[in-house]
């Protein structure tokens, strides 16, 4: 077996067996297969694309090049969430402990963000002494005691991941769904969940722009679950504007206590509400989507999801003041407002400009090397659908550095689209995909 005959097999359009993908997938952790080689599997990956069986067997090759968390030692089913990417997407802050708070485990890994998506690593360090490099035994010690705890992924878990995927990044082969596919599960799979629950983001603010392409992506990771045994449920929502209104680190950590207050956006409480019913689901808590959202409104009127949040906070080192004090978090100097030119509809936002917008101003990543200011950012004023005069604001920046405002008004104006007519309505989850096939919503 050669890494040569590999790629000539894949690039003739043949099926991989096991043991090929995983003599060229150790071998390339190890050395033995070179950076010109993978690149070129990659490349023919990319046109001839693998089959569901080469998929599951790369993700679980994947999973064999590193550590595996090992969560038995907790009792019962540990779920576990993922989102692809998008603009304001606090859903982690909100729904591990909403989930938690009625007894759903969450013992998650995140990551931090690049580019125009925030990191919910990132944003969680923007509570006061919170850490999220917490050793083995406190991670496992914070879930056992309090169905929750929120950590940044280890540097050996599925480092096959992280080198093929720098890889692919400056050899034109991201895009390619097995290889996303396998990408995003072996994280999971190796963190140690029972079932995971997808949240695929399309729009113009996410990866995949068209509901067609992320759906596929969506059945791919779901048929990768099926393959290892994991019990996995994907959601196609919506990210043709910003999640909420809040954009940046801290900004969104205080939009997700508020939300876990019951004083949230809409759109931002009805997926954190579709979303943990569906955790509640796989961990076995409820049977029907309408009654574990029954439930987990009652953890946010009675109180209980916010005091999960709050035990969380304090257990990883974090001051739990900042429930009842936001200011406690960092704060920008300047608040300045974008007003509108037109009067009108909000007819759309563009998400990825205003992610742009915030990363500009210094909550996010231009390079992986970047400094993060975690005060600063956008929140807007209107959203779709919104009636908006000439002169009312749009959305406010929060600033430090005043000589980046005007380049970064200019955009934002740029990115709402005002017509003179009031838009149909938007849907905010689009399809529900199982192993048993796809619902439209």
């Amino acid at each position: 077996m050669t890494a040569y005959d590999i790629i000539a097999k894949k690039r003739d359009g043949g099926a991989l067996s096991p043991a090929e993908i995983d003599f060229l997938v150790q071998g390339f952790v190890a050395g033995s297969v070179p950076d010109y080689q993978m690149a070129a599997w990659a490349m023919a990956v990319f046109f001839q694309g693998m089959n569901p069986r080469e998929t599951g067997d790369l993700t679980m090759a994947m999973v064999r090049s590193g550590d595996q968390i090992n969560l038995g030692s907790i009792p019962g089913r540990k779920v576990d969430k993922h989102s692809t990417g998008g603009v304001g997407d606090k859903t982690t802050l909100v729904l591990a402990p909403l989930v938690a708070a009625v007894g759903v485990t969450v013992a998650k890994m995140s990551g931090r963000g690049l580019g125009h998506t925030g990191g919910t690593l990132d944003k969680l360090e923007a509570i006061p002494g919170l850490r999220v490099n917490l050793t083995e035994d406190e991670f496992l010690t914070n879930v056992k005691n309090l169905n929750i705890a929120v950590v940044g992924q280890t540097g050996h878990l599925v480092p096959a991941d992280k080198k093929l995927y720098a890889l692919r990044d400056v050899t034109a082969t991201v895009n390619s769904i097995p290889l996303i596919a396998s990408s995003v599960m072996s994280k999971k799979i190796a963190s140690g969940a029972d079932g995971i629950v997808l949240d695929v983001k399309t729009g113009s603010g996410a990866f995949m722009k068209t509901t067609e392409a992320a759906q596929e992506l969506a059945q791919a990771m779901v048929a990768i679950g099926a393959h290892v045994g994991r019990e996995t449920v994907a959601l196609v929502t919506d990210m043709d504007q910003p999640l909420g209104f809040a954009v940046g680190n801290a900004l969104e950590v205080k939009e997700a206590i508020q939300t876990l207050q019951g004083a949230g956006p809409e759109d931002l409480t009805e997926l954190c509400l579709t979303l943990g019913s569906e955790m509640m689901a796989l961990a076995g808590m409820c049977e029907a989507a309408a009654q574990g959202k029954e439930i987990l409104r009652r953890a946010i009127a009675d109180g209980a999801a916010i005091a999960k949040f709050k035990a969380f906070v304090a257990a990883q080192g974090g001051d739990s003041k900042v429930v009842e004090d936001l200011t406690l978090l960092p704060q920008a100097k300047y608040v300045l407002p974008v007003l509108a030119e037109q009067s009108g509809f909000v007819h759309s936002i563009a998400a990825e400009e205003i992610g742009r917008c915030a990363m500009r101003l210094g909550a996010g990543r231009e390079t992986k090397d970047s400094t993060l200011d975690l005060a600063v950012g956008v929140v807007l004023a209107k959203k779709r659908g919104d009636a908006v005069s000439a002169g009312d604001p749009l959305a406010y920046m929060h600033v430090n550095d005043s000589g980046k405002t005007s380049e970064v008004a200019t955009m934002l104006k740029g990115a709402f689209a005002i017509g003179s007519d009031k838009p149909g309505e938007h849907a905010l989850i689009y399809s529900r995909i199982t192993i048993h096939g796809v619902e439209n919503l």
